[in-house]
């Protein structure tokens, strides 16, 4: 298929737009069927939606599938970190949600894989590419006809029974009888605080903690997105021509380096997230992350100061008024996505240059001349769409690498890790659908916008962009984040008793015991004093 740019923007922002919606519906469905019909759920939805994009004979339908997919992706983004957190001992919560993150980026690298692999085939190599995401959606499907529901989930329903015999399952041979007390009395006194009355989402925004933590949980998604992580993901072969790689299947094979340095470096956010905490983790990945953003930006900027002139104006036949053969040079060209840059190399240098229309029918050549069909262009005469000949595509290059080292294991993870759990259990599936619908608008707004930004502020003007917002989460972090690590999820709500830009202050508490007890269905807090006198 021939696909526009508004159409590749249209694909890749219609699955992540059914995220958005499904994930804010995922609260009300985890709610009351619980964590792992959910998942099921989705399961089912990614089945479907494989089938469809694999076998689809239009684009429309194609975006029907994406859709399905999307709805899927949603309902699991919100779900799976939950089920993590509320099933996994306090001391690896951590990192086992923080594993789920890990094989997501572990399933991106082999679809980068098999997508290099399959861009050799000369017709519908995208079309097994989309059709293999079946069989890990039935292995997941099946795999969770075994799995427990949530204890957590069972307590708050009243199947407590149920919930004793999972977690004793889920626990092997350790006493659960302190752990399982400890939930089911916070759950009861949570009940008390919250007051029973109006929907889930109200009583959040009025009780100031709940509140503080939504407000932190969602900042936390949309700087995540606001960062650029997924325009870095889903348009890195695009991002790589842009810079200057000439070869489609050479940009595919980087695209699936930068996966694989994806991989590599949430597989350090695992092991550093119990060891440096939540806090200090994704301070130091996001204040890396803008760097590396900035030097992307100063990548493509070095780019077009040294873009190739066009030396060449040749009239355009089919049209009286042909914009494209009235740029200077091929950074002005390409920001045109109606234009392609015409040339011939001698040596490493660019001679005999034009900037020329695009055939509407294939962005793989021009619409006449010289570079408007494979045979013209047997001479040795070029034709670049969405990129221009530079010797600088390296610096491009080494920004991705180093974004993806920064952002992978912190920024990459965190916000997921964080939101699974910072709400008590009563607001725990709105939250995190509150928080997953946010990452997904901006993930939609960012990744639908991307190709249009990069067109009215240029490549550089659009990476030095996403720089100065990864510096603003920056400072949302450093005053908003308090720090997890190591802390019961029924303890972890007096640390939002604070004003909001006072709660990420907390890294002085790391060198004292501190204990909590309930105290007529609240948390109390102990003073330093008190703290001090606790053995």
């Amino acid at each position: 298929m021939n696909l526009s740019a508004l159409w590749q923007e249209l694909l890749v922002s219609s699955t992540v737009g059914a995220a958005a919606l499904s994930a804010l519906a995922g609260g009300v469905l985890n709610g009351f069927w619980g964590r792992r019909p959910c998942i099921l759920l989705a399961s089912f939805l990614f089945s479907v939606g494989a089938v469809m994009l694999s076998v689809a004979p239009s684009k429309e339908i194609l975006l029907v599938g994406r859709v399905v997919v999307g709805l899927g992706i949603g309902v699991a983004s919100m779900t799976v970190p939950v089920y993590i957190a509320e099933s996994a001992p306090t001391h690896l919560r951590g990192r086992l949600v923080t594993i789920n993150t890990l094989f997501i980026t572990g399933g991106q690298l082999f679809a980068s894989v098999i997508d290099g692999a399959f861009s050799y085939l000369p017709k519908d190599g995208w079309r097994y590419m989309l059709g293999l995401s079946l069989f890990p959606a039935v292995l997941q499907f099946f795999g969770f006809l075994f799995l427990p529901e949530s204890p957590r989930w069972l307590i708050q329903k009243g199947k407590t029974q149920k919930a004793r015999r999972v977690l004793s399952q889920i626990r092997g041979n350790q006493n659960i009888d302190e752990e399982y007390d400890s939930i089911k009395t916070s759950i009861e006194d949570e009940e008390k605080e919250s007051g029973g009355d109006g929907p889930v989402i109200w009583r959040m925004l009025t009780y100031p903690p709940t509140r503080r933590a939504l407000i932190v949980g969602c900042g936390l998604q949309m700087f995540q997105q606001l960062s650029g992580i997924n325009t870095v993901m889903y348009y890195s072969a695009t991002i790589l021509q842009m810079s200057g790689v000439k070869d489609d299947k050479m940009a595919i094979w980087l695209a699936a380096v930068t996966a694989f340095t994806n991989f590599t470096f949430t597989l350090l956010g695992v092991w550093l997230v119990e060891k440096v905490g939540r806090r200090k983790l994704s301070l130091g990945s996001i204040a890396g992350t803008a760097l590396s953003l900035f030097v992307l930006a100063v990548g493509f900027l070095v780019s077009a100061q040294h873009s190739p002139p066009i030396t060449l104006h040749p009239a355009d036949p089919s049209t009286l008024n042909n914009t494209c053969t009235t740029y200077g040079f091929c950074s002005d060209c390409m920001l045109n996505p109606d234009c392609g840059f015409c040339y011939l190399l001698n040596g490493s240098s660019v001679v005999d240059s034009s900037c020329d229309h695009v055939n509407k029918a294939s962005t793989g050549e021009a619409a006449w001349g010289r570079c408007s069909n494979e045979t013209a262009m047997a001479d040795g005469t070029f034709w670049a769409y969405n990129y221009c000949p530079t010797s600088y595509s390296w610096t491009v290059l080494m920004g991705l690498i180093m974004y993806l080292i920064f952002f992978a294991p912190g920024m990459g993870t965190m916000p997921w890790t964080v939101n699974s759990e910072i709400y008590p259990l009563w607001a725990r599936s709105t939250g995190n659908a509150c928080s997953s619908g946010v990452n997904w608008m901006f993930n939609v707004l960012v990744s639908l916008t991307f190709l249009h930004v990069t067109e009215y502020l240029t490549y550089y003007g659009a990476f030095f962009l996403y720089s100065g917002l990864a510096a603003l989460g920056f400072l949302f972090i450093y005053g908003c984040l308090p720090e997890t690590k190591g802390k019961k999820l029924e303890e972890i709500e007096s640390l939002f008793e604070n004003q909001l830009c006072t709660c990420g202050v907390s890294d002085s508490d790391e060198g004292r015991h501190v204990e909590y007890i309930r105290v007529k269905g609240s948390n109390y807090h102990l003073s330093d004093n008190d703290a001090s006198d606790v053995e």
